[in-house]
């Protein structure tokens, strides 16, 4: 195993069980649509802006700009979730082609509940944007030393708002919430399973795959500022991570330069 090696233990592997055992009455739909109507009228204590924005942290392009500046601060961390991405790909694609369940617009009269953005009838189970998201915390949580881990908890924390925003937005069931952060949770375990493997080259600031990143992030400047990211609310919340990205990748590229003068 690489030098990332993290012991597992039967209770981390236990966690996406338990998360998924526990929320069956979630999603079985027992008391919907009541449950998703009272969330989402919960949920109006806020002001949508506030639930969109937290959604574009379940979005893959919004999670590479948050945490961008692990690529010059600690890019082994950044890895432990890109590591992830795959698996949390695979659930995904797989639960919405195969379920193809109904959302709660095509559902439920939208005059009862705050609809935000798009009108979205298909593909409900699971909520991506919610695996995305705890699939990230997850990743980040289990790839740090267990010592200083519990300081990191707000991840979790992090995750589950971004779960309930696609509740408060009007876009997937409470059940498909709660299956979306039991797959995330797995997503990134296995991912975890993947970066103990990764070797030191992936975080050498002169090879070739932080430097791809690099370029993804360039990528991602570019989708940010280019077009609103699920919601038009969310406009100028990407021009601000699109400024963050850049200045992350300037440092970069100074960086490499002075690798460069090294040699």
């Amino acid at each position: 195993m690489g030098q990332n090696s993290v012991p597992q233990t039967w209770r981390r592997w236990a966690l996406p069980v338990l998360m998924l055992a526990l929320s069956a009455p979630l999603w079985l739909h027992w008391g919907e649509p009541a449950l998703f109507v009272a969330i989402n009228h919960a949920c109006l204590l806020l002001p949508a802006p506030v639930w969109t924005g937290l959604s574009l942290l379940g979005n893959a392009w919004g999670v590479l700009a948050i945490t961008s500046p692990l690529l010059v601060l600690a890019p082994r961390l950044l890895w432990a979730w890109l590591c992830a991405v795959p698996f949390g790909v695979l659930f995904a694609r797989l639960g919405k082609g195969f379920l193809d369940s109904p959302r709660p617009a095509a559902v439920v009269d939208n005059r009862l509940f705050r609809l935000v953005g798009e009108k979205l009838e298909v593909a409900s189970m699971p909520s991506g944007h919610t695996l995305t998201a705890f699939a990230v915390a997850s990743s980040l949580y289990f790839a740090l030393d267990a010592r200083g881990r519990a300081r990191f908890a707000w991840l979790w924390l992090l995750a589950g708002a971004v779960g309930l925003s696609r509740i408060a937005v009007g876009a997937h069931w409470p059940g498909d919430v709660a299956v979306g952060a039991g797959l995330g949770v797995l997503a990134g375990l296995l991912g975890n399973l993947l970066w103990c493997r990764l070797g030191a080259v992936y975080v050498q600031p002169q090879g070739w795959r932080l430097r791809a990143v690099a370029v993804l992030l360039a990528v991602t400047v570019y989708v940010l500022l280019d077009e609103p990211l699920d919601f038009a609310q969310n406009t100028h919340l990407q021009q601000a991570l699109a400024a963050v990205v850049t200045g992350v990748l300037l440092v970069f590229a100074w960086r490499q330069r002075g690798v460069r003068s090294e040699r």
